[in-house]
C-alpha cells in the first residue's frame, strides 16, 4: 500500500523545484536586453553576441538527456543541487567576464547546469506526488507557471537592472535564487533509482550529445547562414547519422541512458509528439510577432514587450485551471481542447494581420494563443510523468523537453525565414507562419484526442 505524503512535503517540493525551473527560464531571455551594452562595454559587435545567447540554449538542449540519465542513475534531489551549484558558479563566471570568449564560455556552463536542473526538477514533483494524481497536475500546474512567467519578465527584469546597476547584475541576481532553491532542496526526499549497474553508457552519452548538438545548431545557424550553406548542411547530416546510431547502440545495451521501451508507450510518444508541436508554433510565432510588431507597426522594444503582456497573464491563469482540470478528468480534455484553441488564435492572426491591424484586433489572438498553450503543455507534462516508472521520470522528462527544445528552434529558423527581413516579407511571412501554427495544432489536438487516456492514470 503506497503511502500519502504529507500536503507540506509537495508544497515544499514544488516551490523548490519551480526556483530552479524559473531561473532556467530567466536566463533564456534576460539577456537580450543586455546585448547593446554588453557589446559596448566589451568592445564588439551586437552580431557578435549571437553565441551568447544560443550558446546557452544548445548546451542546455543538447545535455537534457544527459542530465534526465544522471538524475534517474544518482537521485533526483542530489543532482539537481548538483546542476544549481554549477548554474551559480556559472552565472559567477558570466557576471565577471572580462571578454567576450569567457562570457559565452559561462553561457555554456549555464545550459549544462539546466540541462541537469530541468529534468530533475519534474523527478523531484513526480515523486514527492506520486500518490496523489490531484495534487501532482497542480504541482505541474505552478511549475510550468512560474517557468512562463519568468519566460516573460526576463526583459522587464533585465532592463531594469541595467537600468539601475550594469549588465553583470542579470547574471549575479541568480545567486540568491539558486541558494534559496538549494536550501528548499535540502527538505525534499530523494527519488529511488534502479538497481546499480555496471557502466556509465558513455557511447550512449557522446552519440545523444552530437546528435542533438549537431541538429540544434543547423537550425540555429540556418537563419543568418541560409539553408545552403556547407556548415548547416554538415551539422544537418552529422546530427542524423548521430541520431542513427544512438537508437543502434541503445537498442543492444542492457542499461541504456535512453530505454527505448518508453516508447512503446502510446501516452508518451503522443505527449511527446504534442509538446514538440506546440514549441514549433509558440517560439516560431512569437518570435515573427517581434518582427512586426516593431518592423510593420512602428512599435518600440519596450511598446512591444508591453503588447505581449496578455501572453504572460494568460499563462498564469490558464495553468492553474489546467492543474485543476487534469486533476479530475485527466489530460486527454484539457489537452486537445487547448490545441484547437491555439490553432483558432494562429487562424485569428492569418486573417487580421496587415500593415495597419489595430492593437485590439491582435489582442483577441494574444489572449486565445497563450491560454491554449496554458492548458495543454501542464496536462501533457502531467501525461508524460504518471505513466513511467518513477526511475525514469528523469530521463522521460528530459526526452519531453529535449524534443520541445529543438522543435522550438526549428519553429524559430523555418517562421524567421518565412518573415525575412522587408515589412511587406513580413506580413506574409507571418499570415504563412500562422497558417503553418493553425494547422499544426489541429493536428496536435488529433494526436492527443487518439493517444491520451481519458481517465486519471499513474503507473507509478
Amino acid at each position: 500500500m503506497k503511502t500519502r505524503r504529507n500536503p507540506a512535503s509537495i508544497i515544499t517540493t514544488t516551490i523548490a523545484a519551480s526556483f530552479g525551473f524559473g531561473i532556467i527560464q530567466l536566463d533564456v531571455t534576460i539577456v537580450n536586453v543586455a546585448l547593446p551594452t554588453i557589446a559596448q562595454e566589451l568592445g564588439t559587435a551586437v552580431d557578435g553576441l549571437q553565441w551568447v545567447v544560443d550558446a546557452y540554449a544548445l548546451i542546455f538542449a543538447a545535455l537534457l538527456l544527459s542530465g534526465g540519465y544522471i538524475g534517474d542513475r544518482w537521485g533526483a534531489k542530489r543532482s539537481y543541487i548538483g546542476g544549481i551549484v554549477v548554474f551559480a558558479l556559472a552565472s559567477l563566471v558570466c557576471g565577471f567576464s572580462s571578454d567576450v570568449s569567457l562570457l559565452v564560455a559561462g553561457r555554456m556552463l549555464q545550459g549544462l547546469g539546466a540541462a541537469v536542473m530541468l529534468p530533475c526538477s519534474l523527478a523531484l514533483i513526480n515523486h514527492a506526488a506520486s500518490t496523489q494524481p490531484e495534487r501532482r497536475a497542480m504541482a505541474v500546474a505552478w511549475w510550468t507557471a512560474v517557468g512562463g512567467i519568468t519566460v516573460a519578465a526576463g526583459p522587464i527584469l533585465g532592463g531594469l537592472l541595467i537600468g539601475v546597476t550594469s549588465w553583470r547584475s542579470i547574471f549575479l541576481v541568480n545567486l540568491p535564487i539558486c541558494v534559496i532553491a538549494v536550501l528548499l532542496t535540502l527538505r525534499c526526499e530523494e527519488t529511488p533509482r534502479p538497481p546499480i549497474r555496471r557502466g556509465f553508457d558513455v557511447v550512449g552519452q557522446l552519440l545523444g550529445i552530437i546528435a542533438l548538438s549537431a541538429i540544434i545548431g543547423a537550425v540555429i545557424e540556418a537563419k543568418p547562414l541560409g539553408f545552403e550553406n556547407p556548415f548547416v548542411g554538415a551539422c544537418a547530416l552529422t546530427g542524423v547519422a548521430a541520431a542513427i546510431a544512438f537508437v543502434r547502440w541503445e537498442a543492444r545495451m542492457q542499461a541504456p541512458m535512453l530505454p527505448l521501451s518508453l516508447f512503446k508507450s502510446r501516452i508518451f510518444c503522443g505527449a511527446v509528439g504534442f509538446g514538440s508541436l506546440a514549441n514549433f508554433t509558440y517560439y516560431g510565432a512569437v518570435f515573427v510577432l517581434s518582427l512586426y510588431l516593431q518592423r510593420v507597426l512602428g512599435y518600440t522594444p519596450a511598446l512591444s514587450g508591453i503588447a505581449f503582456l496578455p501572453l504572460t497573464a494568460t499563462f498564469l491563469f490558464v495553468n492553474i485551471i489546467s492543474g485543476w482540470w487534469v486533476g479530475r478528468v485527466g489530460s486527454r480534455a484539457p489537452m486537445t481542447i487547448g490545441a484547437l484553441i491555439d490553432a483558432v488564435g494562429f487562424l485569428l492572426l492569418t486573417l487580421v494581420a496587415t500593415a495597419t491591424t489595430p492593437y485590439w484586433q491582435l489582442a483577441v489572438a494574444f489572449v486565445m494563443i497563450p491560454g491554449g498553450m496554458g492548458l495543454g503543455v501542464p496536462a501533457m507534462t502531467t501525461a508524460v510523468l504518471a505513466n513511467v516508472e518513477r526511475a525514469r521520470s528523469g530521463v522521460a522528462a528530459a526526452v519531453l523537453n529535449a524534443a520541445r527544445q529543438a522543435a522550438g528552434a526549428i519553429g524559430v529558423a523555418l517562421f524567421g525565414a518565412l518573415a525575412g527581413d522587408e515589412p511587406n516579407h513580413i506580413v506574409t511571412g507571418l499570415k504563412a507562419s500562422t497558417t503553418i501554427g493553425a494547422a499544426s495544432m489541429v493536428v496536435a489536438a488529433a494526436i492527443a484526442a487518439a493517444t491520451i487516456t481519458s481517465r486519471k492514470t499513474s503507473n507509478l
